[in-house]
């Protein structure tokens, strides 16, 4: 009987690039259309979260979250968890791999997929929003696609902006949210928030937003004139349209109808900028396909970089 493989975090980002996974992203969606359901489990305040999905021609992904608050008191993560991998052809166990691996690579190349059909190619200067886990990821993706890019990063809370700048040379600290907006070519946003901190009036020409926070039907990033001003992706329909208060709460107010969102990944050739000018907006909604296509890419790269 063969080894199921274990896929530790340092194990597996060894043999990833930001570059080659997003064109796995791409390639996953001309396959057939996923097959998705979530179940929680609750006992108190703790959450188990299993997120499945099927792609025929792909295989099938278990990724499991166990969710317990009073961890961080003890010294010990809140999140943890873990992916299993099965075989498409025979639903064999294909392979065990780390929850934050498959987590961080699937959500920075989520958003980093949209940037590079949506963001102009020449964009110079990219505002991160959100000095957590994320924002660190969205860091080294975007650094990947936009190597002469500058990178500036806000949060509300200024230290944590000056501690996460220190990790990356040349990073610049933003101290007003509006100004660094503005300047911006690029917008990548991360927070918890849920009353809007993304401005539409802020907005200029040629600029990309990418808007990642918001996972709550009352979660939103950027209010009603942002989404209006701009050409509006989504990753999934069905993970963002009713589900997540981005689109959510504009859709039931009328601020947007629904033919404002043109397209989501299983159009992907629609995924195109008309003019240096205009302002398109991504929401990074997330889903278990997006898990279940991270974990068989690095299962392929972990096997070819490990013979």
């Amino acid at each position: 009987m063969s080894t199921i493989p274990i896929i530790s975090f340092d194990a597996g980002e060894a043999s990833l690039n930001w570059l080659t996974f997003i064109e796995a992203l791409a390639a996953g969606h001309k396959l057939p259309k996923a097959e998705i359901a979530d179940n929680f489990l609750y006992r108190g305040d703790d959450t188990l979260l299993n997120r499945a999905a099927w792609i025929d021609g792909l295989g099938l992904a278990v990724k499991s979250a166990t969710i317990f608050p009073g961890n961080p008191a003890s010294g010990q993560p809140m999140v943890n968890g873990g992916v299993s991998l099965y075989d498409d052809k025979n639903g064999m166990l294909s392979a065990l791999v780390d929850f934050h691996l498959v987590t961080k690579w699937k959500t920075a190349g989520d958003s980093l997929l949209a940037a590079t059909r949506l963001a102009r190619p020449d964009s110079r200067e990219i505002l991160i929003v959100g000095a957590g886990t994320v924002g660190r990821s969205l860091r080294q993706a975007y650094g990947a696609a936009f190597p002469e890019a500058r990178f500036t990063i806000w949060n509300r809370t200024a230290a944590k902006a000056h501690a996460f700048a220190a990790e990356f040379p040349g990073m610049q600290v933003a101290e007003d949210l509006e100004t660094a907006v503005r300047a911006a070519d690029i917008v990548t946003s991360a927070t918890m928030v849920t009353e809007p901190l993304i401005k539409g009036a802020w907005l200029q020409p040629g600029q990309h937003i990418d808007l990642i926070g918001a996972y709550r039907p009352d979660m939103r990033e950027a209010d009603d004139e942002a989404l209006q001003r701009a050409r509006v992706f989504v990753d999934s329909f069905d993970t963002t349209l009713g589900h997540i208060g981005e689109v959510e709460i504009p859709l039931q107010s009328g601020a947007i109808s629904r033919d404002h969102l043109i397209a989501d990944y299983y159009d992907l050739d629609a995924f195109q900028r008309r003019s240096d000018d205009e302002i398109t907006l991504f929401k990074n909604g997330g889903g278990a396909h997006l898990d279940l296509m991270t974990s068989r890419h690095i299962l392929d790269s972990w096997r070819a970089a490990n013979g």
